[in-house]
């Protein structure tokens, strides 16, 4: 079964191992990006890595093709305006392309295969709650501005990237307690991240930001929950 390295090689070639500068130069020069191939590269070596097979040396070098023309249709008629869409629309095509892969491999493809590899299947959910996951959020509610909050008793500075990393821990707590079916853990990070945080957007007295807030934060919380529950399975 091919489908879990496939998509854990996804996730760390486009998440984990892509800085942001490599996507600002690849926004800016497009299809002349230098970084543009050096991600095509990373994919087929993590492709042919994680598959751990030489024989499958042609699934490595279709991710490594299909993944440049993707990408560079992205970066050739994204805008703005369309930038969240074009996310979606990208993420979509590199899973279809998988998804084909995986068939054409195994043509007696069954529900059950995705998920029977156990441990693949733990270390790839652990790596979809870190970065990944906040940026699928990050681009949800980026429908959505919040109010910069001024002249109020919130305290506006925080650490760099605090919200991020506090979103991840949370994710991976929320995963752990699903896993040993301790779900009033799950409640007690609910309440406990209720009573830090909205307490001072109460205080703010800015219903918009705290909508923004609860909103990211559920769905935070809804991946976490969903993504524990599909490795029990």
């Amino acid at each position: 079964m091919i489908f879990i390295p496939l998509i854990m090689a996804h996730l760390i070639g486009d998440f984990i191992l892509q800085p942001n500068s490599w996507v600002a130069d690849k926004e800016r020069k497009k299809g002349q990006s230098i970084y543009l191939y050096l991600h095509v590269i990373l994919h087929v070596f993590l492709t042919y890595i994680l598959l751990w097979d030489r024989n499958l040396w042609w699934i490595a070098l279709t991710i490594g093709v299909t993944h440049y023309l993707i990408d560079w249709a992205k970066l050739q008629f994204q805008n703005p305006k369309t930038k969240r869409t074009w996310f979606f629309i990208d993420q979509a095509a590199h899973i279809f392309v998988i998804a084909i892969l995986s068939v054409t491999y195994f043509p007696f493809l069954r529900w059950e295969d995705f998920i029977n590899s156990r441990n693949l299947s733990l270390i790839t959910a652990i790596i979809f709650l870190t970065v990944p996951s906040s940026i699928f959020i990050k681009n949800i509610i980026s429908i959505w501005t919040p109010v910069t909050v001024e002249h109020s008793k919130l305290q506006t500075e925080s650490l760099v990237n605090a919200g991020k990393y506090i979103g991840i821990l949370e994710r991976l707590l929320v995963f752990v307690f699903i896993l040993v079916d301790h779900w009033e853990g799950v409640g007690f990070m609910i309440a406990a991240k209720s009573v830090f945080r909205f307490s001072d957007l109460a205080e703010a007295k800015q219903r918009k930001l705290t909508e923004y807030v609860l909103i990211g934060t559920l769905l935070s919380f809804g991946i976490a929950i969903l993504t524990g529950i599909w490795v029990k399975i």
